[in-house]
């Protein structure tokens, strides 16, 4: 089932898609977090779901303007590719092989569920970058509580899955990870979500005999293809990233965790490291960037020009007085 979050006639909508592209509205559902909060799961979102299928049909999916299909409580974003790491690395400071600290655990970051775009929405230029990147993943939606959870326990915690772009200004965050602790900036403006919440029983089929989904990944710029990779290449299943984020800690109904991004040209960070220049080059105002995931669909997004930055002073250096 996919389920997708669309503006008309000036009002937001929560659907199922149909497959002749007819968006069946569900009656009374405001958002699709809520609605995750509400029925505490996949199974309730089914019958939701297949609900509003008896409901008057709304318009073709063609008429409207999608939206994020959610706004998540929390957004954290995992690294699970080992080819994105060491590509990366090699971008940043020309070190070769990934951190043997890597493998000990799926790392995460949380970014901001604030900046979340649709799957067409223009992206500005994160003010003061001149270092623009895009990140495919694939993000799975917690459907219900769960705390302390075994990646067993975790499949039944996962609603669906969507498509992610981590916007990523590679020259704010390079600049901030030196600090220690981030990033922050770097990460701060956009993430796009779409084009639907793909239920979990939809990808089934997909599922290895490790428990990965192999789903082909996609990614373009200008109708150019620069990077793909299977999904099935993570390092960790989206079971086991669920169950460690959950670890101490509660996962809720919406909230999203992103795969890290892709090997083989799924950010253009990756590729700059293994070409040992800048090609392609960051991305400008006017360039399209579009991501396509099996079984998922397409978020398509154009780049545009941002903000100025607001100037702010440097640090002052205290003389450290004490009472």
């Amino acid at each position: 089932m996919r389920i997708a979050t669309y503006e008309y006639d000036n009002r937001h909508h929560v659907a199922v898609v149909a497959e002749d592209g007819i968006l069946r509205p569900l009656p009374g559902v405001p958002s699709l977090t809520g609605l995750l909060a509400q029925e505490g799961g996949l199974p309730g979102l089914i019958d939701a779901g297949s609900a509003s299928l008896d409901a008057p049909a709304g318009p073709h999916i063609s008429e409207v303007r999608l939206l994020a299909p959610l706004q998540p409580p929390t957004v954290r974003d995992f690294v699970t590719f080992e080819e994105h790491v060491e590509g990366v690395r090699r971008s940043v400071d020309g070190t070769a092989g990934v951190p043997e600290r890597w493998y000990a655990a799926p790392t995460f970051y949380f970014t901001n569920p604030y900046a979340v775009h649709g799957p067409h929405d223009d992206i500005p230029v994160p003010p003061g970058s001149g270092v623009l990147d895009f990140e495919l993943e694939v993000a799975a939606v917690i459907g219900k509580e769960g705390r302390d959870l075994s990646p067993e326990q975790a499949r039944e915690h996962i609603a669906g899955y969507t498509i992610f772009n981590d916007w990523s200004a590679r020259d704010l965050q390079s600049a901030e990870m030196r600090v220690g602790l981030g990033p922050c900036k770097g990460k701060d403006t956009a993430a796009t979500l779409g084009p639907y919440l793909v239920t979990a029983d939809e990808l089934e089929e997909y599922r290895d005999a490790d428990g990965f989904l192999r789903l082909a990944l996609t990614a373009e710029i200008n109708g150019e293809v620069v990077g793909e990779d299977l999904l099935s290449n993570m390092s960790w299943t989206f079971e086991e990233m669920v169950a460690y984020a959950s670890r101490g800690t509660v996962v809720h109904p919406g909230d999203v965790l992103g795969s890290g991004t892709c090997g083989n040209g799924g950010c253009l960070a990756e590729l700059w490291g293994l070409r040992g220049r800048q090609d392609p080059p960051p991305l400008k105002p006017g360039d399209t960037v579009t991501l396509t995931v099996e079984g998922i669909g397409s978020v398509s997004n154009t780049v545009v020009t941002g903000a100025d930055p607001v100037p702010l002073p440097a640090a002052r250096r205290r003389t450290r007085e004490r009472p």
